[in-house]
């Protein structure tokens, strides 16, 4: 007697494939063999010992509820988390729409880095032409030739035109942030107009992970762009 025949299988060939596709095609199998059913033992997912097949299929149930429950958890969160970014780029938006003068939209845009974003490195870099009015002290705000040497180091993010997060060259961190680079551990760089036409904003951190290449910048962009044409038709 073969090892098949002693399991009660019939000698003729049958593969793991069959019985899936009868089973498929038979789902009420185990309704009118029940009996076959209660002597069905599968291992534990998480022990050495065995359960029911009715017992691993409430469980595979439970872990696909934790599954989606968790995932939805991660929605939801992610939602929140841009509901209060969308709030902090209303509150931006109005400090800009508040300030009469250039200068005093310079001040606005500083203090909203500063207290709605936690940015306190911050650099607004304007090519020469569109820094007229504005008086800030260089620590945040200064004008940059379009050939200036450093300003052109960042070509390849103008050329990009999207915002860009992550590290930047020592010389670069040392054109942005003067006597703060050595504190800097990442940076977020919006290219402001057209190929960076009207300059650059450049946001600093501490930590090296804040500003990383793998995270979102549609925000970003959308600051940049509330910056330039605020610049431009100020």
């Amino acid at each position: 007697m073969t090892t098949r025949e002693a399991r009660g299988l019939p000698a003729a060939t049958i593969d793991e494939e069959s019985i899936a596709h009868y089973l498929q095609l038979n789902p009420d199998f185990f309704e009118r063999h029940q009996a076959i059913l209660g002597r069905m033992r599968l291992p534990h997912a998480r022990s050495a010992s065995t359960i029911s097949l009715v017992e691993r299929q409430v469980e595979v149930l439970r872990e696909r509820q934790a599954e989606l429950e968790g995932k939805l958890a991660e929605f939801v969160s992610v939602a929140r988390a841009n509901d209060a970014l969308s709030g902090k780029i209303q509150r931006f938006t109005r400090r800009l729409l508040r300030a009469t003068t250039r200068q005093q939209m310079a001040e606005e845009i500083e203090a909203s880095l500063r207290e709605d974003f936690d940015a306190f490195h911050s650099t607004l870099i304007l090519t020469n032409g569109h820094a007229r009015g504005f008086e800030m002290p260089e620590r945040f705000l200064r004008a940059a030739d379009p050939d200036d040497a450093n300003l052109k180091s960042f070509d390849g993010l103008f050329a990009s035109g999207k915002p860009r997060c992550g590290q930047v060259r020592d010389t670069q961190r040392q054109f942005l942030f003067g006597s703060d680079a050595g504190e800097i551990g990442s940076v977020a760089l919006v290219p402001l107009g057209e190929h960076g036409a009207i300059g650059l904003l450049a946001l600093g951190s501490h930590e090296r992970e804040r500003f990383h290449p793998g995270m979102s910048t549609e925000f970003l962009a959308r600051m940049g762009e509330l910056i330039a044409d605020a610049v431009v038709h100020r």
